[in-house]
Formats: C-alpha cells, structure tokens, sequence
C-alpha cells in the first residue's frame, strides 16, 4: 500500500515536541479547522478525523484536509478513522492528507490493519483478550463493549486493566468526559494507559467541540497523572 514514511518521520516529531504528560489526550470527531485549533490550545496530543459515512461527525476530503493543514505546524498528531472502508479509499486519504496515525474501528483483520504504512490504532470492544491478541502490532483502543464509538456510554473500565498490566499500548475510550476521566484513569489501576479517547463529551449539541469542555478534559488527565506521580515519589 502506499509508502507514508514521511508521515511516520512527521508523526514522530509531532510526538516528540507534544506536551505529553505520561497520557495521551486524544480528541477525536473534529469537524472543522476551529475544532483543530481550539484541540490544540487545549493541549491535546491527537486529533482524529472522521470518514465513518454515518457518523454525524464524518467529513469529507477537502474538509478533512482544511482540518489538517490549520494545525500542520503544531505538536499534534492527525488521526484518520476509517470503519470497513475499501482500501482504494484509505489509500486516497491517506495520500492526500498528511495525516501520522489511521485507526481502524469495524471487522478488520491484522493483515488489513498492518498492511497500512502508517502507525495503527485498532479499536476493539472493551478489554476482549483475545480480539486484542489479533492485533499485535497495534495501539489498541478500548471502547464500550456493545454501544460501539461515538456514542458516549460509559463502561467499567476496570477491564483494561489487565491488558495494560501486560504490556498493552491502550487507548480508554467510551462516555468520557471531564467530569468522569479521572475516575476512569483510577479505575485502570496503577499502571497509566497509554492515551485517553474523547468525542461526545467535549461537545455541544451540533456535534462541535466545546474548547472549554476540551481543556477541562485534558486538565483533569494532567491533574490526575501529576497526583499519582506525587504519589509513587
């Protein structure tokens, strides 16, 4: 598929320069360049992009690209989410925009997600062991086990627990919001994920995203991970 090591060496940089705090704050269904750039004066360290054809936060290519190119400049890396999309049409994305992550979120396979030249994450239902298994080389996202993404239902996110334990690169996802993250985060245990997810709960009822919710969000994250800092010192 098509070569994106210039998106990986962009994406490591990005990575390298963002405030990261230990986790990641991922804010994801932004629809418009105003999204973008408030996401980054929150402080976030991704931002996704929606191609879900029935997702009320799906944009399309120019959309997609004004998105990118407001934050081109910034300590952020640019996450494209795709749900069973041919991949004639992930690789038109992905050779159009620059973007430094592609997360997969319906049926597909471990040769499908590794066949993709950028860094993957592959979102699976709750803390399944063995969907997690199949997905070796990715960053696994955790959502609600049977609401599906974007939907803002919280679960127990105690489960992820022992797939972080293990070792797992995990991203919580599923009805959080800056009122609840902190639990969420306590509830994982003593060993962080490795990013947070967030949509619905940082936005308003036209599926915008609240800069003061979004910056609330990532205190709360920060708040949290500077506390158990304290704690193990």
């Amino acid at each position: 598929m098509l070569d994106a090591s210039v998106g990986r060496e962009r994406g490591t940089r990005r990575n390298a320069e963002a405030n990261v705090s230990g986790v990641r704050v991922k804010i994801c269904g932004l629809v418009s360049p105003e999204d973008a750039l408030a996401a980054v004066d929150a402080g976030a360290d991704l931002i996704g992009v929606n191609f879900v054809p029935d997702s009320p936060r799906c944009v399309d290519l120019r959309m997609a690209e004004a998105i990118c190119e407001a934050v081109a400049d910034a300590p952020v890396e640019r996450v494209a989410l795709f749900r069973d999309a041919p991949w004639k049409e992930i690789d038109h994305v992905i050779s159009r925009v620059d973007f430094d992550r592609v997360q997969f979120h319906g049926e597909e396979t471990e040769d499908e997600v590794e066949s993709v030249d950028l860094p993957a994450i592959k979102a699976i239902r709750g803390a399944d062991l063995e969907a997690a298994e199949n997905y070796p080389g990715a960053i696994l996202l955790l959502d609600h086990p049977h609401a599906g993404g974007g939907q803002g239902q919280a679960w127990d996110w105690s489960e992820a627990e022992q797939l972080i334990a293990m070792g797992q690169d995990v991203i919580i996802a599923g009805g959080l919001s800056p009122e609840n993250v902190e639990q969420a985060l306590d509830d994982v245990g003593d060993i962080p994920p490795w990013g947070v997810d967030v949509a619905t709960g940082v936005e308003n009822d036209e599926f915008a995203k609240d800069p003061v919710r979004m910056k609330a969000f990532v205190e709360a994250v920060r708040r949290h991970v500077g506390e158990v800092k304290l704690e193990i010192e």
